[in-house]
């Protein structure tokens, strides 16, 4: 569907919005970063990245070491994050002779970018989840379910209207809502909607996304780490919001040339789970994760002897990552996994 016609839904508004071969945000620049539009935690500090590695490898040991495990990573944007990993894991040779590394990338231009920097590496890219065999697979989705496009929903009086975009003309574009049939959004979702419920925002792409990656760890025991920022309350709110440059931009009149995304309701991403019969282990906060993998203590070795200006910056980032009044509490990580299996490492701390 193009922005040349009238009606646009949402979710497709925004798909236009990042992934348009052309135009997509996503598929023309690299957003990433201080002199991009927003920073993400691997590149803050390489503390975030190193505690994914200690806990990848504690998720391997749970499974008895298996001497071939794959792990994939879903939008690895500039390549920051899997690039410090895979330098951590050469410390642990019995698990990163074990391993195979993989990207799921959309954008051309930033497999490009993640392609010249991971080039020493022995790293592949995939176009699917299905690509994938069924082997133990563990998926790490860093603030990649934000950046997939949404739909959303509002109950006005006892009707459910669907959110779409309407464009003129003269292409100016302005948000409208249409009577939406809720019960076929309540079989996209797998759960019931609760008469409490006044507003619905859910990705049917990440549900895809969802049932392609429980075939992979269903079959063969494996996982899905997510970390986002969203929030667990039993009602959905409207929490789209576009960036630019780090700041908040105008949806509709930055097609384009801005990020749009909101924030995961974790509540939701737990019933979807129980509907695909897939296990979520635990829900905790990115500080509390953070901390009981040790980062803290990582930051103490790392800063060791260092002069004063780089061990304050050391602090500086760390705190950026888990101070509850930034990244701490905003932040969410979600384990999800087979019935089988019982993990719950960084997931001590309430």
């Amino acid at each position: 569907m193009s922005l040349n016609k009238n009606l646009i839904a949402l979710d497709e508004f925004i798909n236009q919005a990042l992934y348009n071969k052309r135009k997509g945000f996503y598929m023309k620049k690299n957003p990433f970063g201080s002199k991009g539009d927003f920073i993400t935690s691997p590149n803050i500090s390489i503390l975030f990245s190193e505690m994914l590695s200690v806990w990848t490898i504690a998720f391997w040991q749970n499974l008895k070491c298996p001497r071939k495990i794959n792990l994939i990573e879903l939008g690895s944007g500039n390549g920051q994050m899997i690039y410090d990993m895979i330098n951590s894991f050469k410390n642990f040779p019995e698990f990163y002779d074990s391993c195979n590394f993989f990207i799921l990338e959309k954008s051309p231009y930033l497999k490009k970018i993640q392609k010249k920097k991971l080039k020493k590496f022995n790293v592949k890219w995939i176009r699917s989840i299905n690509d994938l065999k069924n082997e133990h697979n563990i998926f790490i989705a860093n603030e990649f379910f934000d950046a997939l496009p949404f739909k959303q929903f509002f109950k006005i009086g006892n009707k459910w209207m669907e959110r779409f975009v309407l464009v003129d003309k003269n292409k100016n574009k302005k948000f409208t809502k249409i009577v939406s049939n809720i019960n076929k959004v309540e079989k996209k979702l797998g759960f019931k909607i609760s008469k409490n419920q006044k507003i619905i925002e859910y990705s049917p792409l990440a549900i895809k996304y969802l049932k392609d990656i429980s075939k992979k760890i269903d079959h063969k025991k494996g996982c899905l780490l997510i970390i986002d920022y969203g929030y667990l309350d039993n009602l959905m709110k409207d929490t789209m919001i576009s960036i630019r440059k780090h700041k908040y931009a105008n949806i509709l009149n930055t097609f384009g040339n801005s990020d749009i995304t909101y924030k995961l309701n974790f509540k939701v991403l737990k019933k979807i789970t129980k509907s695909l019969k897939l296990k979520c282990q635990a829900i905790t906060s990115q500080r509390n994760f953070l901390i009981s993998l040790g980062i803290q203590k990582r930051a103490e070795i790392l800063s060791k002897n260092l002069p004063f200006l780089k061990k304050a910056d050391i602090y500086y980032r760390l705190k950026r990552l888990i101070d509850k009044d930034q990244m701490g509490n905003l932040f969410k990580v979600m384990l999800i996994t087979n019935k089988k299996i019982n993990f719950k490492i960084g997931f001590e701390i309430d």
